[in-house]
């Protein structure tokens, strides 16, 4: 199946595949998938996590591969089905599902933040839900599962710590990041940096609002001299954002620095072209922090 289906930047659009898992529909962002294949024999690995089925090698690469029907606790996968090979914060990572459905291109707008709709065990782990043709797709948050399985793969905040003591740095700066943990995660490790005038979003159109209105009252300057954005939001996400600040002469001068765990070099390019400041992996908030030093003068 060919994932390089090409979105203009910025139209706030993604494709999802749409795949089945024990007969419900879930869903992936294209942009995390390298390739599909039919599933191989796996090697298991010893003490691994319950939902690692084991590891193996493609191509002379070695890969991890999940079994998304344990990490929604619906059972244990048998072998069979297809294995969707995945990159994310720099990690190959294949996810193995009973069948793929097809590809749907949805607008984040229609995207709705997980609710009563779903079991308690998926509405911690997805990120939204889409509703095609009567039947509803729940996109599963990737990064969550595989940082729940290894927490060495979430964000490094001993990093920060590396740091040692800073300056306090009053500069305001915007955040736009839709999961509630990653958001807490980024303000507590640029407080604890030294940056204390935090405002944070949980989506796109939620900062763009905040700007909008700073523009209307003539106070971007006291509220908003910098932007951190996830890409992957509900109803507006960080492409779209990027391209509106932007665009606008009001704030095109605003540093928008794109945060995200689809930073590849495809989606480089795309950041490039929309004017992002600057793109950084989310495991690298130690990065972060000294790129935002850069962009806003804290010396430490």
């Amino acid at each position: 199946m060919d994932t390089k289906i090409l979105l203009e930047n910025g139209t706030n659009e993604l494709e999802v595949l749409e795949f089945v898992l024990d007969g419900n529909a879930y869903g992936i962002n294209v942009a995390k998938i390298k390739e599909i294949i039919h599933y191989e024999e796996v090697t298991p690995v010893p003490n691994a996590h319950p939902s690692i089925e084991g590891i193996f090698m493609p191509r002379d690469t070695m890969i991890t591969a999940i079994d998304l029907k344990n990490c929604l606790q619906r059972g244990v996968s048998e072998a069979g089905g297809l294995f969707i090979i995945t990159n994310f914060n720099k990690l190959d990572i294949a996810f193995h599902v009973d069948a793929v459905r097809g590809i749907h291109r949805v607008s984040w707008e229609n995207i709705i933040k997980p609710g009563a709709t779903v079991s308690s065990a998926e509405e911690s782990i997805s990120t939204g839900i889409v509703k095609l043709d009567n039947r509803l797709i729940i996109i599963l948050d990737f990064e969550k599962i595989v940082t729940d399985i290894n927490p060495e793969t979430g964000l490094k905040t001993s990093e920060i710590e590396e740091m040692g003591s800073r300056s306090r740095n009053n500069v305001p700066i915007l955040i736009a990041e839709d999961s509630v943990l990653l958001n807490r995660l980024i303000v507590d490790s640029l407080k604890q940096a030294g940056y204390i005038n935090l405002t944070h979003t949980g989506n796109g159109q939620e900062a763009y609002d905040i700007i909008t209105e700073c523009k209307n009252k003539g106070t971007l300057k006291e509220n908003v001299q910098c932007v951190i954005t996830d890409i992957e939001m509900p109803l507006m996400d960080g492409h779209r954002l990027t391209k509106l600040i932007k665009d606008d002469e009001d704030t095109k001068d605003i540093p928008v620095v794109i945060f995200s765990s689809l930073v590849n070099d495809e989606m480089r390019k795309k950041g490039e072209s929309l004017g992002a400041n600057a793109q950084l992996s989310k495991p690298e908030i130690g990065n972060l922090v000294r790129v935002i030093d850069g962009l806003v003068g804290n010396n430490g």
